[in-house]
This record gives structure tokens, sequence and C-alpha cells, in this order.
């Protein structure tokens, strides 16, 4: 068998994950011969095909299944064996892998920065997406930590609640609600929303909150990004559910209005999590403790 690197392994993990040469070239920041480059290689190696082109998109063969799944294993216990030599350096210097959720991006590089003053040897690499798929890199040990609102419960994990995520309803300013006091839960059933997509923690809070009201949600658009969701809310497309702590300068600038709505804002909060089976760096355990005594009156001060 030919040799193949790390390099190789983590590109096909990453095509893998998205399905798609070109998505994986542009988490990668490379082009997409590079990846195919990669995978040929490492398909080399090994002697057999991992990956199959289903028309534009690729899917993975028998013996690239089980590839993935001992990768998988394998990339997981390496970080493990990172932990373990970090020990003997301390808190010199030091690398995590952190995935927050998309909602969390409006918070998160903060509190990097002020981390980064207190400990500028080490290094962060960040991943944003939406919940689903950060469960799925905390699942697999690709990361060491993430911050999310709901901690996944089908997980043998660890959470921290380290600030609170309070929420509510958003309307335009000229909005008929928006000049309304004490409105009921059941009177939103009369307006459409612009939601998040499904798998997002937004979502599923938002969804949640509706069923206990039982009262419809009518969705008159879904898209994956809270900055479409508050220019659709501004335009007059209908209402929304949102963190307050991503909607303070419009709501601060009157280009969003904060509703009313009887029993909200709903307050959860925000979480600091890691698989209990995990071997956390010394870099990544001051990380998760700076988050714990550091995170909510940061973030207080700043939102």
């Amino acid at each position: 068998m030919r040799p193949y690197t790390f390099k190789q392994i983590q590109t096909f993990m990453e095509v893998a994950r998205q399905g798609s040469v070109s998505k994986a070239a542009e988490r990668l920041f490379v082009t997409q011969p590079a990846v195919s480059m990669q995978i040929k290689q490492l398909e080399d190696a090994f002697g057999l095909a991992l990956l199959e082109p289903t028309g534009r998109n690729i899917k993975l063969t028998d013996a690239g299944e089980v590839f993935l799944t001992h990768a998988t294993t394998a990339m997981g216990q390496f970080k493990d064996l990172e932990a373990l030599m970090a020990e003997h350096i301390g808190l010199k210097r030091g690398r995590i892998d952190l995935a927050v959720v998309s909602t969390a991006k409006y918070f998160v590089p903060m509190l990097l920065v002020q981390f980064n003053k207190l400990f500028p040897g080490i290094d962060v690499r960040l991943y944003i997406d939406n919940r689903e798929k950060v469960i799925g890199m905390l699942a697999r040990f690709e990361v060491d930590l993430v911050v999310m609102g709901r901690t996944p419960s089908h997980l043998d994990a660890q959470a921290f609640a380290f600030a609170t995520n309070p929420m509510a309803m958003v309307a335009a300013p000229d909005h008929a609600l928006a000049r309304r006091r004490n409105v009921s839960f059941s009177a939103l059933g009369d307006y459409g929303f612009v939601v998040r997509e499904e798998g997002s923690g937004t979502r599923a809070a938002m969804q949640r909150l509706f069923n206990e009201h039982h009262t419809p949600l009518k969705v008159v658009m879904e898209v994956p990004s809270n900055e479409t969701i508050k220019q659709a809310v501004m335009a007059g497309m209908g209402l929304s559910f949102l963190s307050m702590r991503t909607v303070r300068h419009e709501l601060a600038t009157g280009r969003l209005a904060l509703l009313e709505v009887k029993g909200l804002p709903q307050i959860n909060h925000w979480y600091v999590t890691h698989l209990s089976s995990k071997k956390l760096s010394p870099a990544a355990v001051a990380f998760k403790d700076f988050l714990i005594e550091q995170g909510s009156p940061l973030m207080d001060t700043w939102t």
C-alpha cells in the first residue's frame, strides 16, 4: 500500500460531509482540482474507489462508507493524542477547534478577541454552521468545543451554561402589532413569518413555542441567514422570532421593532458543550473556563 496523508483523509471527510467536491473546496479554501487530486491520491494509495459521481454531486462507495467510519474514529483518537501532548506544553501555545451555531457569530468573535488577549499563543479554528451540522461535527470528534443554544439529547455530552439568550418577536416599525401592547400569542397566528431553515436551533425553538401555545405558524419565507431575515422583516415581508443578541443594532436605530407579546421574551441560554469522552487540551479547558467565568458579563456589556 502506498503512503497517504492526514490532509488526504481530512479532504475526503469534508467531501463526504458536503456531498460535493466544489462545496468541500469552498470549506477548505482550496481549488476544486486540488481537492480532486487529494482524493485520487488517497484512492490510489488503497487501490479502490471511495467516491462515485451521482449527477452533479458524489456519494460514497461501500468501501468509502467503511473508510469514513474508521477515519472518523481515528481522527478523534489523534485529536486526543494532541490534547495529551499539549499537557506537556501548558498554556504557552495550543490550538482549539471550535464550532458555533450561526446565531452565535454575533458575539463569539468578540469573545475570541478577549480570550486572545489573555492567551495570545492559543490559535482558534472557528467553524460556523446551523445546529444540525454543528452537532454532526461534535459527534464525529471533528471539534473540541461547541457553542449552541440547546444541547443535543442523543449524545453523551457535557454542557455548561455561560450566558442568557433572550428570544423575542420582531417586526417592521410600521407593522400594526408594533403599536400594540400586551399582544396575545394567539394573535400571531394571523400573520406570516420569515423563519430560519429546518435544522436551525432558532427554528426549532420557534416551532416549540408555537406548538406550546397551540397557534399555527404561517411561514412566508424560509432562509438560512439571520441577516436576510432581518432585511426581509424590515421590508415588511413578515414577522420573525430571533435572539435579541442578533438585533441589537436594528432595535437601537429603530429599523426593527420589538413586539410586546405576553410571555416574551423567552429566556434561553448559551452553552459550551463537548463530548463526555473527549479529552480536552489545556487550551480547550482554558477557553471553556473563560466562557463560563467571563462570557456573560462581556456579552452583556457588548450587546
